[in-house]
């Protein structure tokens, strides 16, 4: 039964990023020229995006810069897993095992690229080694926080995520330049809304365009 949730859940996640298909990291790109870092913002999907698997797509921008950018989509849930999927359980006993199959947590698609890769974004008051500050929002990517998660000892607010979304060199921009994409100031009541339904619609009324 174990092998079975993995194998649907596994599969699950493969047919969305087939879905989801790969421009993301294609080199068939119109490349744009760069102004000015967008990290640290949301980038939200303009009604011109024409990338099926970006439409009303709502990202946190993690890095940017002339090398190119990568963030994670925060609207996409793809389901519910087992939490000793997302762990390494190797170490634990039966009875253990047991337990963490039987505690599930709500998983989000970040992107096409590496979609396997764990990430979890959450609220800053939350730290420990291994965490990352992004302005209001920090990044965790071992397995205590997973840990703390369950026992409540974790941050207020969490997303967990799997995958991310990338460019190479130039290629932002020249989505941007497109209008493929608008900008928004990070809001944490946005992303980390349990409407997932909403948040694009919510981030598209506070968009800008960069200058």
């Amino acid at each position: 039964m174990k092998k079975l949730i993995k194998i649907l859940f596994l599969s699950l996640l493969f047919n969305f990023c087939v879905f989801a298909g790969a421009e993301s990291t294609s080199k068939n790109y119109l490349k744009g020229k760069f102004y000015t870092s967008v990290k640290n913002h949301l980038l939200i999907a303009s009604k011109k995006m024409n990338d099926s698997k970006f439409k009303e797509s709502v990202i946190v921008m993690l890095e940017h810069d002339k090398e190119g950018a990568w963030g994670l989509v925060v609207n996409k849930p793809i389901g519910n897993m087992p939490l000793a999927l997302l762990i390494d359980a190797s170490n634990t006993t039966t009875a253990e095992r047991e337990k963490l199959y039987n505690i599930k947590l709500p998983i989000f698609w970040g992107g096409p690229v590496n979609p396997n890769e764990i990430f979890i974004l959450h609220s800053k008051e939350y730290k420990n080694n291994n965490s990352l500050k992004y302005g209001d929002i920090s990044l965790s990517r071992d397995y205590k926080i997973l840990l703390d998660i369950v026992k409540k000892e974790g941050p207020e607010n969490i997303l967990i995520i799997l995958g991310y979304s990338g460019w190479g060199d130039g290629q932002l921009e020249g989505e941007m330049e497109k209008d493929h994409w608008l900008l928004s100031n990070i809001d944490l009541d946005i992303i980390f809304s349990k409407n997932s339904k909403k948040k694009w619609k919510n981030a598209y009324k506070k968009s800008f365009i960069l200058l």
